[in-house]
């Protein structure tokens, strides 16, 4: 598997399941290298359609979430830190579809297949559920997806650093990783 480089660009999946921290990560480290971050399509979705995702809507979620990866890429090619973190991938919509409907669009799965970043993060549900309007379910079903994400990341032999702790731990975490990287 090669790692997505635009230009020098590194992406950096940031994955976990509802309630883990990811969008507070990503937008502080963003903020902390100076680097382009990509929110997460599907909390827009949300709020613009008042209403959780049918079915139907998994794979163009995850395309919209990639194509806007794409034009980050664009933008942090011209950073000095040439980093971008991305807040989920069709990884994460995948795991989803097979969460509440059992299977995966064959156009979402060609799409979630091509996992091609340079570093993969997991946050850690070790920070208390909250409920956050129509996004998130419970705390049964985040430890359920957070227990899919590690299998599936485990059975395609994808790498990953798990994040764990406060926020302060977790991006020290990652200056060890990318400090190692560099």
């Amino acid at each position: 598997m090669t790692a997505h480089t635009d230009a020098g660009v590194r992406r950096i999946a940031v994955l976990g399941a509802e309630s883990s921290g990811k969008s507070t990560l990503c937008e502080a480290l963003a903020r902390h290298y100076g680097a382009v971050w990509v929110p997460e399509y599907l909390r827009e979705f949300v709020d613009t359609h008042a209403r959780v995702p049918f079915e139907s809507d998994q794979y163009p979620i995850a395309r919209t979430q990639r194509a806007r990866e794409d034009q980050a890429a664009e933008v942090a090619a011209s950073r000095v830190h040439r980093l971008l973190f991305c807040d989920t991938t069709p990884l994460m919509t995948a795991l989803y579809s097979r969460q509440y409907w059992g299977r995966v669009d064959p156009q979402l799965a060609r799409l979630d297949s091509r996992h091609d970043y340079a570093w993969t993060l997991v946050t850690a549900p070790d920070s208390p559920w909250e409920p956050d309007g129509l996004q998130r379910e419970s705390e049964a079903v985040r430890q359920n997806v957070h227990r899919m994400l590690l299998e599936t990341l485990q059975a395609r032999a994808i790498p990953y650093v798990l994040l764990e702790g406060s926020l302060a731990q977790r991006i020290g975490a990652v200056e060890a990783l990318l400090g190692r990287a560099s």
